[in-house]
């Protein structure tokens, strides 16, 4: 193994052990290397090519471990479609952060690894379908440049996993900054002392803050960061039309990345309400809701941190009441700004907000697929679709060409920001299932890594890219539902 390059650290162990329960993955029957990815072993300064496949699977199953690892399952707490509950990994384990030559550092953890005292009624286990789905979907968000988590590895178990009906097991390698969560600050709150706390706080600023730590109230810094990379985080989400669907305080990263693919999809046709997950029936986690949700979550965060804002606990809720309620206007204003890059808007004007949401309003009436008209606009090559030959949009477009006219700025400038905020491809949710249903049922892994190849390059205009992987589903009645997995 350690020709392979692994360099672990377990820092996050040396916490109080109040945070984390010690335990191995659950070694599984007949393991079978399904995906590596190899664009990510590069990041990490990894070097599999001296192993053979049989000890690939092994170690990519958990049923043997890099030297120096320390398996431990991480406790956390978290509201859950606005529930409190005390959580933790039910079905993960992870085997310490490995730092790559350039002293960065990644959590190396195993999805679908076992039973852990926090399983509650699971069985620990995670089917092959939903771990390539967050294989799939986190490369992707990768190459939006949006930060997310990532997976390094799939690997089947040769077990059966039971949910509607038995379906084969794998296990994921997933690869993050950290596996810190808004939950993981709930729990110390809920269950622990203030020194305990005082830990987790001062190990998180240090991991991922560390030019705030010197404040007189590092707390209160934190907050105001991680409120920033939260925006941005959602912002990005909707820069491409995402949806994560399960944006409870457990999934939050306190570093800012996107954790948890399992009932996430990408909108088609435009309709600010639209949601996909199976167990969201009041729409909670919808489209537009995502920021309100990221200001609710972050309310929950500021409460965590009340004790570390200011020495009176009247100025500390009057701080962080300040701090969220300045969320509006700084979501507001960033949004805008993203929108702005999406039609090449330069410059300021007193009616940009009219043009955007002119925008929006026609292709919610009309509902206008969201990726494909940004990209109408931004290519050279228009789609030939009549309802951009309609009136009501020709209207628009004349105002907007007006507008980004006005830049100051050539022309060719306004349409190089679009090309970078505008992505030609994202993953239609329908060729992902069809992508997966191959390669899980059929073995069959042509269309999948087609599909990883093609979003490995979201923004290249220049491609001639079928149209089966740029096209919405064309039946818009098709109620498409995602699922947690679990």
């Amino acid at each position: 193994m350690k020709k392979c390059g692994f360099n672990l650290d377990c820092s996050y162990s040396k916490l109080p052990d109040f945070f984390f329960t010690k335990i191995a993955p659950k070694k599984v029957e007949s393991p079978k290397l399904v995906l590596l990815n190899n664009n990510l072993t590069k990041l990490l300064d990894l070097d599999f090519s001296m192993i053979d496949e049989n000890l690939k699977a092994d170690l990519f199953s958990g049923n043997i471990l890099p030297p120096k690892s320390k398996p431990i399952s991480q406790a956390y707490a978290g509201h859950q479609f606005g529930n409190f509950s005390i959580l933790g990994d039910g079905r993960a384990v992870l085997i310490g952060e490995h730092i790559n030559t350039s002293n960065e550092k990644f959590d190396i953890q195993f999805k679908g690894s076992g039973t852990t005292p926090y399983s509650r009624s699971g069985d620990g286990r995670a089917a092959l379908s939903p771990m390539l789905r967050e294989y799939l979907i986190s490369e992707a968000m990768h190459f939006l440049n949006i930060p997310t988590t990532r997976s390094l590895a799939v690997t089947s178990t040769g077990e059966k996993v039971f949910r509607e009906k038995a379906f084969p097991g794998a296990i994921l390698t997933r690869i993050a900054s950290s596996h810190i969560r808004v939950g993981t600050f709930q729990y110390a709150a809920f269950k622990g002392s203030l020194k305990v706390q005082r830990k987790l706080l001062d190990y998180t600023i240090n991991r991922h803050f560390n030019d705030i730590k010197d404040s007189e109230y590092p707390g209160l810094q934190f907050l105001k960061s991680m409120m920033l990379k939260q925006i941005d985080l959602t912002i990005n989400w909707m820069r491409v039309g995402f949806i994560h669907g399960v944006m409870n305080t457990d999934n939050m990263s306190v570093n800012g990345e996107t954790i948890d693919y399992g009932p996430c999809a990408f909108m088609d046709y435009y309709n600010p309400n639209t949601c996909f997950s199976s167990i969201d029936y009041n729409k909670r986690y919808s489209f537009e809701n995502q920021k309100i949700i990221t200001q609710w979550n972050l309310a929950r965060f500021a409460e965590t941190l009340l004790p570390f804002l200011d020495k009176s606990m009247k100025k500390s809720l009057n701080t962080a009441q300040e701090i969220i309620e300045s969320f509006n206007d700084c979501f507001s204003e960033k949004w805008k700004i993203m929108m702005k890059c999406k039609l090449g808007i330069l410059n300021s004007e007193k009616g940009d907000s009219k043009i955007i949401n002119d925008l929006l309003l026609w292709m919610e009436k009309n509902a206008v697929d969201y990726t494909n008209t940004f990209y109408h606009l931004t290519s050279e090559k228009k789609l030939v679709d009549p309802i951009y030959n309609s009136k009501s949009f020709n209207n628009w477009y004349k105002n907007w060409m007006n507008r980004i006219k006005r830049n100051d700025k050539p022309l060719t400038d306004a349409f190089k920001v679009m090309r970078n905020h505008n992505p030609r491809v994202i993953p239609r949710n329908h060729i992902v299932e069809e992508s997966l249903l191959e390669l899980s049922e059929n073995n069959d892994s042509k269309s999948f890594n087609e599909l990883t190849k093609l979003l490995s390059d979201p923004y290249n205009y220049d491609k001639n890219i079928k149209n089966k992987y740029t096209l919405p589903n064309l039946d818009k009645t098709y109620l498409y539902e995602t699922f947690c997995g679990t």
